[in-house]
């Protein structure tokens, strides 16, 4: 029998804590035994005196099996069960296109994905912006769509992981959120909870990102190979840059149209391009359904070039309850906004820095995103044809296009755009992928 207490005296104390230890404490805040102040305690001594990789694995699997965790045997699939997860960004709708093509390529992939946070965007905003897309299906319909079209992105249950729910609500209050060891937990648990055997993790770095340095962003990356493949899931963590957006829009239908047109062909931004190429050839290898980067390249390729992505995403959307010719009439089904207009710069000069953070802030302004969890969202307000870092922003070329409902909208968008580059002589380009971490490297 153990008491909170002295598992909180022990993390306090800067001793080992066992597993056995651990899953108590943690099935203590599933079941309301273990009090808020106890939690609080055991948040802040973890933020103190960290965890050890055996303690943050422990954590991890005692958080994912706090629920139901999805066993996917009896499904027949043919394929191996594979995710991603990003640490979130601005423009960043990789999952919309990965999934698809990971599909079309022989995984199975049942993405459970979350609302925008902050300054970031969520991807199941974004696709609650398809008329009848349903981010809450049954079980049942969860697993025939992903069985059927290879793919189903949908929001979490309250089945998956809820200790994390109860642990990280006090955590955000009590000023122990930043804790290496109960990020990667929190991440994990959640994830770990759909079944996967394989997962590649976007964590993300610059003035967009939810880790405040590169060191930061490459530690989580870390913590999060090392545990869930401790855990059992082959994983990679990819840090990629978020000194500007990812793609030219942020929002939530105009990055819907963004994503269509980029697994249609009709138009793919080289910088969302290569990252989104890099996560799935990545997850394609951890799956075994390449046997290296290169190989899993020319399938992906392949698997746009020949419109199969395409018709997969097209599945997925009528699947969970929305237009089964939604591809073809996506201008028809996707809602506009009533003012849209670019935006031009004070100046003239080369865009040489970007408050990402700002230009997603500024979304959230419009309507777009959620100052409080209580917040409707506007599907149809956004930025689009977002300027590059090394582009020279003049009378011809705007800093974005601002999609409003009405004037005040669009001039506090516009002045919160204006704000957030900076101007000067020239501009060194950096990576869109700046590193790979791989288990054992």
């Amino acid at each position: 029998m153990f008491l909170p207490q002295e598992i909180i005296r022990k993390k306090r104390n800067g001793e080992s804590l066992s597993e056995e230890e651990i899953r108590f404490f943690v099935k203590g805040i599933t079941d309301n035994s273990v009090s808020e102040g106890q939690i609080a305690a055991f948040a802040m001594a973890i933020y103190f005196n960290d965890m050890p990789m055996d303690e943050r694995i422990a954590l991890t699997k005692a958080m994912r099996d706090s629920g139901m965790v999805l066993n996917w045997d009896g499904y027949g699939f043919d394929g191996p069960i594979i995710d991603k997860h990003s640490t979130g960004g601005v423009g960043d709708g990789v999952s919309l296109m990965l999934g698809p093509m990971i599909a079309a390529c022989g995984g199975f992939v049942p993405m459970i994905s979350g609302r925008g946070l902050g300054h970031t965007g969520g991807t199941l905003d974004k696709l609650e912006s398809i008329p009848g897309y349903n981010i809450t299906p049954t079980n049942d319909v969860f697993a025939k769509v992903v069985k059927e079209a290879g793919v189903a992105i949908i929001g979490q249950t309250g089945d998956l992981a809820p200790a994390d729910k109860r642990f990280y609500g006090i955590r955000d209050v009590t000023a122990t959120v930043e804790s290496i060891a109960t990020i990667t937990a929190s991440i994990l648990s959640k994830k770990l909870a759909c079944g996967l055997d394989a997962l590649v993790m976007d964590v993300k770095a610059g003035s967009g990102a939810f880790m405040p340095t590169y060191e930061a962003s490459k530690e989580l990356a870390k913590s999060i190979v090392d545990v869930s493949n401790g855990a059992g899931v082959a994983t990679s963590a990819l840090i990629t840059d978020m000194n500007q957006t990812l793609a030219k829009s942020a929002g939530n239908a105009v990055e819907i149209r963004d994503a269509v047109n980029y697994l249609t062909g009709a138009h793919r931004d080289p910088r969302l391009h290569e990252v989104t190429m890099s996560l799935s050839a990545e997850l394609l290898v951890l799956g075994k359904l390449a046997a290296n980067v290169d190989e899993a390249r020319s399938k992906l390729q392949e698997a746009l070039d020949s419109g199969r992505a395409a018709e997969i995403f097209a599945k997925m959307v009528f699947g969970l309850g929305g237009p089964v010719d939604f591809i073809d009439k996506m201008d028809i089904y996707l809602p506009k906004a009533e003012i849209i207009r670019p935006v031009y710069a004070d100046q003239s000069g080369i865009i040489t820095a970007m408050d990402t953070r700002a230009m997603g802030l500024s979304v959230v302004g419009l309507g777009g995103g959620r100052r409080v969890p209580t917040d409707g969202i506007d599907y149809a307000v956004g930025l689009t044809d977002i300027i590059g870092l090394g582009q020279k922003a003049d009378a011809e070329l705007p800093l974005a296009t601002v999609h409003a409902q009405n004037e005040a909208q669009f001039e506090e968008a516009a002045a919160a755009v204006r704000k957030a580059v900076t101007f000067g002589d020239s501009y060194q380009a950096t990576a869109d992928v700046y590193e790979t971490i791989r288990s054992g490297e």
